[in-house]
């Protein structure tokens, strides 16, 4: 029994469909339309424009922007631009943190030497130690210009209070995160910082051993209190390191993104930024 040849397709109305745009289309079809796309994306739902503002709703990642945006939010000279750049500098920091940690090792031996061979002998080790730095100071800086402009414009004022104890509570955890990072290139500045800095949690009321009305409190002394749940004991060493660097790379950031999410969140329940008074 004779096979049918295959057909020989038509140049002249291939170059016409490129030409028009309409190959791009039907390649578009038949690649939702194959197998492959239908069962790895299962919506069926109808084209409608109430289907579509549920998908962008529901869709944390479409729902990031909103549909509408108010003209002083694009002001420059309204915004400042402050709370955008703080969340890209925590993102940079983010990332060169992941990279410098698969060099680092959190133990009172090693970390010293282990920042001199990112420093010297890591390709572009010293780029992504400095960037992790600078963008780590600058955040520092952006974050507090935030909440400076925050309150010259008036932004925490209802319905919105509730963001601005959300942005207090980040400002203290990117001021946490300087503190912690602070130690872990574990030389002579470090150390005599982080002894100076621990030293105040003795002050601290009712868990510090020297503070007020720690009398009330049963079991505080100098070997148990604020302090001393900072360092893993009374002097900064190797468990102080450790604590440090959990706190650093683990439990403060995720706490500080939680907390982000839950700020944009709020924003975009608020009715977006403020508006001028």
């Amino acid at each position: 029994m004779a096979t049918k040849p295959p057909e020989i397709p038509n140049i002249a109305e291939i170059m016409n469909k490129i030409k028009t745009g309409k190959i791009f289309g039907e390649i578009a079809k038949s690649i939702t339309e194959s197998q492959v796309w239908t069962s790895t994306f299962r919506h069926g739902y109808a084209d409608t424009p109430r289907n579509r503002v549920l998908q962008v709703v529901s869709n944390v990642w479409m729902h990031l922007h909103p549909v509408k945006i108010h003209r002083h939010a694009l002001r420059i000279k309204f915004t400042w631009c402050m709370g955008g750049i703080t969340f890209l500098l925590f993102l940079s920091t983010v990332v060169t943190g992941v990279i410098l940690m698969f060099y680092y090792r959190p133990v009172g031996e090693y970390a010293y030497f282990d920042m001199k061979y990112l420093q010297y002998d890591v390709p572009f080790g010293m780029l992504m130690r400095n960037m992790h730095r600078w963008a780590a100071h600058a955040m520092v800086i952006t974050v507090w210009l935030h909440m400076f402009r925050v309150f010259l414009t008036g932004s925490y004022k209802p319905p919105r209070e509730f963001n601005w104890v959300i942005g207090v509570f980040l400002v203290t955890f990117t001021l946490l995160l300087s503190f912690t990072g602070y130690l872990l290139p574990w030389d002579q500045l470090a150390m005599w910082a982080v002894t100076v800095g621990t030293n105040m949690a003795r002050a601290t009321p009712f868990l510090g051993h020297e503070g007020p009305f720690q009398e009330f409190v049963f079991g505080v002394s100098p070997r148990y209190d604020a302090r001393s749940v900072l360092l893993g004991g009374s002097v900064v060493g190797p468990p102080a390191l450790l604590r440090f660097y959990v706190l650093h790379c683990i439990f403060i950031p995720l706490v500080a993104g939680a907390l982000m999410i839950v700020h944009f969140w709020r924003i975009r329940k608020d009715g977006g930024i403020s508006g001028p008074l």
